[in-house]
């Protein structure tokens, strides 16, 4: 059993990891009543990057307190438009999702993710119980009752929760012993953000390509997100445009919808990859965001899914703590693996299916794949249901 000495730091939970996923654990976790650690160097966002906050993404940052800081900067998305751009003989029917058809207002919202992180850290700054560690974690040790950090500088503390949130190669997930199966795929995601000439109408219009899709997203004004996914070769030619020829590329690709596109400064390229734990929870740890799930961004489910994880964690703490549970028991931790478990495993496995129907030089699936899109384009209670469920899945487990 690891001793704590009197210079160890004690809190109920500590949160490894300070992008969105984990900010948005933290608050969670201290809004319960924990006395919480959230352990991450303050450093400003690295990226023009954006994220489609979707289903019930934005209510869970108003629980937080944190979306009224944010909702200026972000753009409504009240329309989806898929759009078969393969050139192929077999091509699907264009499907456009209209969310005043499931009786929503908006889909989501669009926002550059220093937004929203600006506005979590404002946020985590008032709570008098959630302590943040400007440091990074160096070591974390797990024990029979707790777990001990040690950061870069010195500092340590233990905690009888320890929340994982510290992406792709997560310190957190290796100290529990939990391995991840990882598939990198031959494609490579290139983002950056453009003005255009005509108004976008809230409408997010996603292109498929051979090679896979490329989104435009509304922001604030005219202006739009773009995600373009391509082989890597063809990925690392479009980052080594001329701001000019983007804006070329990127209006022939569009189609000119936009009108005339100019693309904003600053662009950022990434290998894609599934990456899947084995575990989502063990000895004292359990993983969000990143650490917990790896997926390309289709249907704009990544940091969805770990704000979900941020949720349920801090549902499953809550109730812990009211039973008087240790909460970094093992019977705590597999019901948060309970929760989590098939709305990951759904959700990587639709994306995956997506990817590589669109992806697929055979002949019956690019039918199939045809046949699909125009059921759900066609068929209204098909088209409501997937919208529905794209926004989150009415059948997941909840913790309350």
């Amino acid at each position: 059993m690891t001793e704590t000495s009197a210079s160890t730091s004690i809190y109920d939970v500590a949160v490894v990891g300070g992008g969105p996923a984990g900010l948005a654990a933290a608050l969670a976790l201290a809004e319960t009543g924990a006395r919480t650690a959230l352990v991450a160097r303050r450093v400003p966002y690295g990226d023009n990057r954006t994220t489609a906050l979707l289903g019930g993404s934005v209510a869970f940052l108003e629980s937080l307190d944190v979306w009224r800081r944010c909702a200026d900067k972000a753009a409504a998305l009240t329309t989806m438009r898929l759009v078969d751009d393969t050139g192929r003989l077999i091509r699907a029917p264009e499907v456009k999702f209209v969310c005043g058809e499931i009786g929503l207002e908006t889909f989501g919202y669009n926002i550059e993710n220093r937004e929203l992180m600006i506005a979590l850290e404002a946020r985590a700054a008032e709570l008098t119980n959630l302590i943040r560690i400007d440091d990074e974690a160096d070591t974390v040790t797990p024990d029979e009752m707790q777990i001990q950090v040690h950061t870069r500088h010195g500092q340590v503390l233990a905690a009888r929760l320890i929340v994982g949130a510290d992406g792709r190669q997560s310190l957190c997930r290796e100290a529990a012993g939990i391995s991840v199966k990882r598939r990198p795929l031959d494609q490579s995601a290139v983002t950056f953000n453009i003005t255009h000439s005509r108004p976008h109408k809230n409408m997010s219009t996603e292109f498929h390509t051979p090679a896979g899709p490329c989104v435009f997203v509304p922001l604030p004004g005219n202006r739009s997100s773009v995600v373009w996914v391509n082989k890597p070769r063809d990925a690392e030619r479009l980052m080594a445009l001329s701001d000019e020829a983007l804006s070329d590329a990127a209006e022939k690709q569009s189609h000119s919808i936009l009108g005339r596109v100019q693309v904003e400064p600053g662009r950022h390229m990434f290998p894609l990859a599934i990456e899947q734990p084995s575990q989502l929870a063990d000895n004292r740890i359990v993983l969000v965001g990143e650490a917990a799930h790896v997926v390309p961004p289709i249907g704009a489910q990544g940091l969805n899914l770990g704000l979900r994880d941020a949720g349920d964690i801090a549902d499953v703490v809550r109730d812990a703590g009211m039973n008087g549970a240790d909460i970094g028991a093992a019977p705590v931790l597999a019901r948060f693996e309970n929760i989590r478990r098939s709305d990951i495993a759904s959700r990587t496995f639709a994306i995956d299916m997506a990817n590589r129907s669109l992806l697929s030089d055979l002949l019956p699936m690019q039918v199939i794949r045809a046949a699909g899109m125009h059921a759900m384009g066609s068929i209204g209670p098909l088209r409501r249901l997937a919208m529905r469920e794209g926004l989150s899945p009415s059948w997941r487990k909840s913790a309350s």
